[in-house]
């Protein structure tokens, strides 16, 4: 079923996997970029590369905002490592190396700001979840009612992660108990067990369902039931590059990166 538009926007055993990460380049298109030493470009001086450790649920619309970034900023790169900000926040705190983070929940933020790994995160995005289910929708998914009925298969992230702990608050608000038939480790893991039909339906965000095109099909939640989770973003303490991190930072807080936000279908903060 349709949704109702929304309003627009105005990666210890852990650091090898972080590591293994950092050799994935930004790549993809859809973000204007915006002439070197503009507002939204990191101006005069800035080069090299940084790395940016961030949320799953970002992984279509950041690359863009990389490549936009890049192309203001001749000499430079931005690279991404994408997964659970829950996840990400113990690495940053554990050592992993990077440059900034943009979390899907102020909370997993909060924790790399009392490590002191960093300061001042701002608020760039808002997401709301949905409820996704595979395209024909078998099991005749509906409402979050529908999710507690006998038999229904139901894929939600693990409560540690910004999009299970949101899960946890819309069903209690709903008055709804929802055994899951699986747990997963981050929001695309949780939409690709819908994609794969393997569950009868899984909450996601808006921004996963739109992502996956024809793949799924989306049944929008109530939204006096619903649940937004805000995104700070933040250059991080320990960064190599400060200057070029901050720039970073602020693109994403630019025009240019909030018409791609919102395209994918994220929310003002």
């Amino acid at each position: 079923m349709r949704r109702t538009p929304r309003r627009p926007i105005g990666r210890n055993p852990g650091l090898l996997a972080v590591a293994a990460a950092l050799a994935v380049s930004a790549c993809g298109g859809g973000a204007s970029a915006a002439g070197s030493g503009s507002p939204a470009s990191g101006g005069a001086g800035a080069q090299g590369s940084i790395t940016v450790l961030a949320a799953a649920s970002l992984k279509e619309s950041f690359p863009a905002i990389g490549k936009a970034f890049q192309a203001a900023n001749p000499g430079t790169t931005v690279t991404f490592s994408f997964g659970a900000s829950s996840t990400l926040a113990q690495q940053i705190t554990q050592g992993a190396p990077a440059d900034v983070f943009a979390s899907a929940s102020q909370k997993n933020m909060q924790q790399v700001v009392d490590a002191k790994s960093a300061s001042n995160p701002t608020a760039f995005a808002r997401n709301v979840l949905e409820i996704a289910v595979p395209k024909d929708n078998p099991a005749r998914i509906a409402s979050l009612q529908d999710l507690a009925r006998p038999g229904v298969k139901v894929a939600l992230c693990q409560p540690q992660v910004p999009c299970g702990d949101l899960a946890q608050k819309v069903l209690g608000k709903a008055n709804v108990t929802v055994k899951p038939a699986t747990l997963e480790s981050d929001v695309k893991a949780t939409l690709t067990k819908v994609q794969l039909g393997e569950v009868d339906a899984g909450l996601v965000y808006v921004t996963d369902v739109k992502a996956a095109g024809d793949k799924v099909s989306g049944v929008q939640i109530p939204p006096d039931v619903d649940m937004a989770t805000t995104y700070p973003i933040a250059a991080l303490s320990a960064s190599t590059n400060a200057g070029l991190a901050k720039a970073f930072v602020q693109y994403v807080l630019s025009g240019p990166a909030r018409a791609e936000l919102t395209e994918a279908g994220f929310e003002a903060p």
